[in-house]
């Protein structure tokens, strides 16, 4: 669970980090600093919020039953998977004009007061802080208790995410965004293949779903589930050798439907420059 999670905690922080930096140099260019205060109040507010949600999903479930534990975890895989499908598919386009959006919205709350310029860095941070919470609890559950890979992972991929905002901002490296969110959306929709496949196991087990016990394929006596290559294909893709009809049928169906429709061509509808990379240089 190490290497998918940091690439989650890696392409949700760039995200956040992105929105912050772009929130902070146009004030810094347009010598509004006075509104850097309300700026990171917005972001300090989305930031405490997010870990309460996430603390309150992975710890406050403790104390229930077992069935009801894998019916929680089971939905929060699937919304995890549709937060990640719903991300990868707006960020293949945002990319293009998220940085104009932004600076026109901050813009226009410039004008009405400290609460709106509040309101703004809020939602910016606030939507990614939400979706990796989510993330956060689905992945923990999938790994099981007592296992800290998710853990390192997200901490892992959230220094790299912030330390990359710096960089970005202080104009010592430049992103192709298109790109970065192009081959981190393909590795994530392959992650998001093996959340659902868990997320609906958990249901199974649960007794909400039906089919518990027909397997599609049973490999436990090649891929044993605590050999090295066992671990690494669970840590990257959520295998399990122990698979279930539902489970391969709704991957193969997820994967194949998402990956064709996310590497069609983006449909251009007016000329836009280029955005080849973010550079403050503030």
């Amino acid at each position: 669970m190490l290497v998918s999670n940091a690439l989650i905690g890696l392409r949700e922080g760039l995200e956040a980090a992105l929105v912050v930096v772009i929130l902070v140099a146009f004030l810094v260019k347009t010598e509004r600093r006075w509104a850097l205060t309300y700026v990171w109040l917005g972001v300090a507010v989305a930031v405490a919020l997010s870990v309460a949600i996430g603390a309150l999903l992975t710890y406050g479930t403790g104390r229930l039953s077992f069935g009801q534990q894998e019916l929680i975890g089971g939905f929060a895989s699937i919304i995890a998977v549709g937060f990640v499908t719903a991300m990868v598919f707006w960020m293949r386009t945002a990319s293009r004009t998220i940085s104009g959006e932004l600076k026109g919205r901050l813009d226009k709350a410039l004008d009405v007061g400290p609460w709106a310029i509040m309101l703004v860095a809020f939602l910016g941070v606030g939507r990614e802080g939400l979706e990796t919470a989510i993330f956060f609890y689905a992945t923990t559950e999938a790994a099981g208790q007592g296992n800290a890979q998710p853990m390192f992972g997200w901490v892992i991929g959230l220094l790299a995410a912030v330390a990359l905002g710096v960089l970005i901002y202080r104009g010592a490296v430049k992103i192709n965004l298109m790109k970065f969110f192009r081959y981190t959306g393909l590795l994530l929709v392959v992650v998001a293949g093996g959340i659902l496949a868990y997320g609906l196991h958990d249901l199974q087990e649960a007794g909400f779903l039906p089919g518990l016990n027909n397997l599609a394929f049973d490999v436990s006596g090649v891929i044993p589930p605590d050999s090295w290559y066992g671990v690494l294909l669970k840590g990257i893709f959520n295998f399990s050798p122990n698979t279930t009809w539902l489970q391969a049928v709704a991957w193969v169906l997820y994967v194949g439907i998402v990956l064709t429709l996310f590497l069609r061509p983006v449909k251009v509808t007016a000329p836009q420059a280029p955005a080849p990379a973010i550079r403050t240089g503030a």
